[in-house]
C-alpha cells in the first residue's frame, strides 16, 4: 500500500509540474518551429508540453481546445503495461523518442485480436487492405509477420483476388488502390524469407494484376483508373461535381505509383520462383505505368507532380500536391534524383507536417482535406532521407513525435491548422498506420533497416542535432538475432563491424545464423541545406457552377476570384475578369472555367458543359434491343429501360449504323440502387465490345441505396467507327467481377454515341 501510495502521488506531481509549465524551457531544442518544439525529453506547444519520464513513462497537459470532444477525458499519463521484451529493444540519448517507441510497441500489441489478425484502430475492428498493407510496409513486416501474412489473407476473396475496400460508388473499379496488398506482401517475403508465402501470394497478386489490366488500366496513358489511394471520401478531395463514374475515370498519382509496385513486386516474385515470361510482361507493365506518370502528372512549373487528371471527354491535370503519391514516387524511384530533391524542396509543407493535399478543398471540413495523417507524414520522412534533405527529414520527425506526445497515443489524424486531433471527421488512438509508422522512424529511419530478397542492408540516416549513441537490440531477421549500435551522424557509413570484423559493404547475408553484435560508425558528413518548402494552410476557391444560355456560358461570381481560365477540350484558351464567355457555335467542344485568386491558385475546373452538341448526338434506346425490365421505376427516358445482371443480359448487344468515320465518344443513362454513394461493393461492370473486340470498360456505380428512379450517366469511351453498321454490346467477362461477387447489376435506360 505504501508504495502504491507514493506512486500515486508521484504521478500527481508530474502531473502538476507538467501543468504548470515545468517542461516549457528544458534547454535547446533540437527542432523548433512557429507551432511548436521539440527537445530530447518533451515537446512543447505553445501552453501544451509533454515529457518523457523514463523510456517508459509520459506525461502531457495537452488538452483539446474543443471542449465539446475532449472535456473530462484528458489523458495525462502513459506508463508501459505490456510485456515487450520480445520485440527490439531502443535506447538512445533522446529519451523522448524511447519512451514513443516502447508506445508504439505496446499499441501494436493492443492492436493484436484473439484470431490474429491485426484491427485498423482502438474504434475500429476488422482488416482493411490499405490500412494492413500500408502498415505492414512500414513496420509489422518484421515485427509481426505472422499476423500480417494471417491479415492479409483476411482480404482475399473466394475467387483468390485481393479484396478493394468498400467505397466510392461501390467500391472497385471506382478505387483501385487494393493492389498496395502485393507490395505488403512482398515486404514480409523479404523479412522472412518464406517460400511458401512467397508463391501463395504470388498467385494472388498475379490474378488481381491480371483482371486490374483489363479492367482499369488506360491503354492511351499507360496510366491505371481510380480514386486515390486511401483518400476514399470522395467529397474530401475532389469538385462536388464528380460522380464515382467520374472518379473512375480519374487517373491519379499514389494509386498509379501503386500499381506501379505491385507490377514490379509481381516480376520479382516471379524471378526468384522461375516463371521467365511472367518477369518480362510484369517489368514492361511497370516501365508503362512508371513513363506515364512522368509524362502525364509531372509538373515542371510546380516542381512536383499533380494529384490526377480528371475531366470527362478530355482530361487535364489538377495542380494539387498530394502527399502520399509524391512520397511513394521517390521511394520506389518512378522519380529520378533531379525530380525528388525538387519535390521535397518544392512541396509545401504546413506548420504541423505535410498535408494529404495542398491547397485545401474549400468548405469541406477536416478528414483528408485540411488534415496531417501520420503515416502518410512517415512515408513523406523516407522520402526526404532517399532525397538527402537534412532539414526535411528532421520536420518529419518532429511531426511524427509531436502528436504522439502530446496526446500519448497514435491518432488516426489530426486537423492541419489547429494540430489537435478534435475536429477531424473521425479519429481514432491506437491506430494501426500510426503506430506502424511511428515505429519505423527508428528502424527505417535512424538505423536505415532495409529488406532485400537475400540480405539485409543497413542505410541510417541520422539529422546531426540528432547525433547520439543508439542501440537496438534483438532484431530478429529470420534465423537470426542482431544487435546493433550505432554512433555519430549523417548519412555515410564510415565503418560497419559484424563481431568486431569490418565489412566492405553494410550487407547482412540472409543466411546468417544465430545472435550477432552490428556496430556502425557514421561519418558524420555535413548535409547539404537543402530548403523546404513552408506555408500557412491555404484554401483553393470555390468551384464555379457554369450553365449556357443562347451563346455564352455564363457563371456565378467566385468570392475571392480576380480572373477566370476558360478551358476548351480540357485546355486553357483563355482568361476573363467578367463572369461570362462567348463560344462558336455549331462546333462541338466541351468546356469548363476555373477560378483563379491573387496568388493565382485555382479553384477546381466547374463541370464539363458540351456545347453545340445536339446535331452530332445519336440515342439509342435499351428497349429497342432486348425485353425491357418489368420493375416499376420512374425517371427513364422513353417506354422502359434494360436490366443487366451475372443472370439477366450478360451479353447486352444494340445494332447500329454510324454515318460518319471518325472519333465517337460512347456511354450510357443507367440507375443501380444496389448501395450508397460512398460504400459497399456493388458498382456494375462490363466490358465494351465493337464488332467483337474489347475497346474499354464502362462501370456504373451505385447511385443511392434503393433509389431506382435516380438516373445517371456511366463514364465514357472513346472509340474510333467506321462509317457503316457496327454492334456495340456491354458483356460481362470474368474479369469483370466487383467485389460482391453476386450482384453485379444495372438499369440501363439508353447508350448515347457522340460523334467528336
Amino acid at each position: 500500500m505504501y508504495s502504491y501510495f507514493n506512486k500515486i502521488v508521484f504521478i500527481s506531481l508530474l502531473t502538476f509540474l507538467a501543468y504548470s509549465g515545468y517542461a516549457q524551457n528544458p534547454g535547446i531544442p533540437v527542432y523548433q518551429s512557429k507551432k511548436f518544439s521539440l527537445f530530447p525529453d518533451s515537446v512543447v506547444q505553445n501552453n501544451y508540453s509533454a515529457s518523457a519520464i523514463s523510456a517508459i513513462e509520459l506525461i502531457s497537459n495537452y488538452k483539446s481546445p474543443d471542449e465539446k470532444i475532449q472535456a473530462d477525458k484528458t489523458v495525462v499519463h502513459w506508463q508501459l503495461s505490456k510485456v515487450i521484451t520480445a520485440f527490439p529493444h531502443y535506447e538512445s540519448s533522446f529519451l523522448l523518442s524511447d519512451a514513443i517507441y516502447n508506445m508504439s510497441l505496446e499499441e501494436m500489441i493492443n492492436a493484436i485480436e484473439s484470431d490474429s489478425t491485426f484491427r485498423t484502430g482502438k474504434l475500429w475492428g476488422g482488416v482493411w487492405t490499405r490500412d494492413i498493407s500500408y502498415s505492414i510496409i512500414l513496420s509489422m513486416a518484421y515485427l509481426e509477420p505472422e499476423v500480417g501474412m494471417k491479415s492479409l489473407l483476411r482480404k482475399v476473396n473466394k475467387n483468390g483476388c485481393i479484396i478493394q475496400d468498400t467505397g466510392t460508388g461501390g467500391a472497385y473499379p471506382c478505387s483501385t488502390d487494393r493492389m498496395i496488398w502485393a507490395v505488403a506482401a512482398w515486404e514480409i517475403y523479404k523479412a522472412t524469407g518464406n517460400k511458401d508465402w512467397l508463391h501463395r501470394a504470388f498467385l494472388i497478386i498475379k490474378k488481381s494484376v491480371d483482371n486490374d489490366s483489363e479492367v482499369a488500366y488506360d491503354k492511351v496513358t499507360g496510366l491505371v483508373r481510380g480514386e486515390s489511394s486511401f483518400l476514399d471520401w470522395r467529397e474530401q478531395t475532389y469538385p462536388a461535381w464528380m460522380q464515382p463514374a467520374d472518379i473512375f475515370e480519374s487517373e491519379c498519382l499514389g494509386t498509379n505509383a501503386v500499381h506501379y509496385e505491385a507490377n514490379k513486386v509481381l516480376a520479382e516474385m516471379a524471378k526468384i520462383l522461375g516463371y521467365a515470361q511472367d518477369v518480362i510482361k510484369y517489368q514492361l507493365a511497370s516501365k508503362k505505368i512508371k513513363n506515364g506518370i512522368n509524362k502525364y502528372l509531372w509538373m515542371p512549373d510546380k516542381g512536383y507532380y499533380g494529384q490526377y487528371i480528371y475531366g470527362r471527354n478530355y482530361k487535364f491535370i489538377s495542380p494539387r500536391s498530394e502527399a502520399l503519391g509524391e512520397a511513394l514516387c521517390i521511394i520506389w524511384d518512378i522519380a529520378d534524383k533531379a525530380k525528388r530533391e525538387k519535390i521535397i524542396s518544392n512541396t509545401p509543407l504546413t506548420g504541423f507536417g505535410i498535408t494529404c493535399i495542398y491547397p485545401q478543398n474549400p468548405g469541406v471540413p477536416p478528414y483528408h482535406n485540411n488534415a496531417v495523417w501520420p503515416f502518410v507524414e512517415t512515408f513523406w520522412t523516407w522520402a526526404c532521407v532517399k532525397a538527402g534533405n537534412q532539414q526535411a527529414v528532421l520536420e518529419g520527425i518532429s511531426d511524427v513525435y509531436r502528436p504522439a506526445a502530446l496526446f500519448l497515443t497514435n491518432k488516426e489524424n489530426f486537423v492541419a491548422e489547429t494540430g489537435d486531433f478534435a475536429g477531424t471527421q473521425i479519429n481514432s488512438s491506437n491506430m494501426l498506420w500510426s503506430l506502424s509508422g511511428n515505429l519505423s522512424i527508428v528502424n527505417k529511419v535512424l538505423f536505415g533497416i532495409y529488406f532485400n530478397p537475400g540480405y539485409l542492408s543497413f542505410q541510417p540516416f541520422i539529422p546531426e542535432v540528432l547525433k547520439s549513441n543508439r542501440t537496438l537490440a534483438n532484431f530478429k531477421y529470420r534465423k537470426s538475432v542482431l544487435n546493433i549500435t550505432i554512433d555519430g551522424f549523417g548519412n555515410k557509413i564510415k565503418s560497419f563491424l559484424l563481431d568486431g570484423k569490418n565489412l566492405p559493404f553494410p550487407v547482412i547475408p540472409s543466411s546468417i545464423i544465430g545472435t550477432h553484435s552490428i556496430q556502425i560508425k557514421m561519418a558524420d558528413n555535413i548535409l547539404d541545406s537543402a530548403k523546404v518548402n513552408q506555408q500557412p494552410v491555404y484554401f483553393s476557391l470555390q468551384t464555379p457552377v457554369i450553365s449556357v444560355v443562347g451563346s455564352e456560358i455564363i457563371w456565378k461570381s467566385v468570392e475571392g476570384a480576380i480572373a477566370y481560365h476558360i478551358l476548351e477540350n480540357g485546355r486553357e484558351i483563355g482568361e476573363t475578369k467578367t463572369t461570362k464567355f462567348n463560344f462558336e457555335r455549331g462546333i462541338p467542344a466541351e468546356y469548363q472555367v476555373m477560378a483563379v485568386d491573387k496568388n493565382n491558385s485555382t479553384s477546381f475546373a466547374s463541370e464539363p458543359e458540351m456545347i453545340a452538341a445536339n446535331q452530332y448526338v445519336s440515342i439509342y434506346q435499351a428497349e429497342s434491343f432486348s425485353k425491357k425490365s418489368d420493375q416499376d421505376y420512374q425517371g427513364f427516358i422513353g417506354e422502359g429501360f434494360v436490366e443487366i445482371s451475372t443472370k439477366k443480359n450478360r451479353f447486352f448487344s444494340m445494332p447500329i449504323t454510324i454515318d460518319k468515320t471518325g472519333w465517337h465518344i460512347i456511354d450510357f443513362r443507367y440507375a443501380n440502387g444496389n448501395g450508397p454513394v460512398n460504400t459497399e461493393n456493388k458498382c456494375a461492370i462490363r466490358t465494351l465490345k465493337i464488332d467483337g473486340l474489347r475497346e474499354g470498360t464502362v462501370v456504373f456505380p451505385q447511385r443511392g441505396k434503393d433509389d431506382w428512379n435516380i438516373w445517371g450517366m456511366s463514364n465514357t469511351v472513346k472509340v474510333y467507327l467506321k462509317k457503316g453498321k457496327h454492334v456495340i454490346a456491354l458483356s460481362f467477362e470474368n474479369y469483370d467481377n466487383n467485389m460482391n461477387l453476386e450482384t453485379n447489376q444495372a438499369m440501363i435506360d439508353y447508350m448515347r454515341i457522340l460523334e467528336l
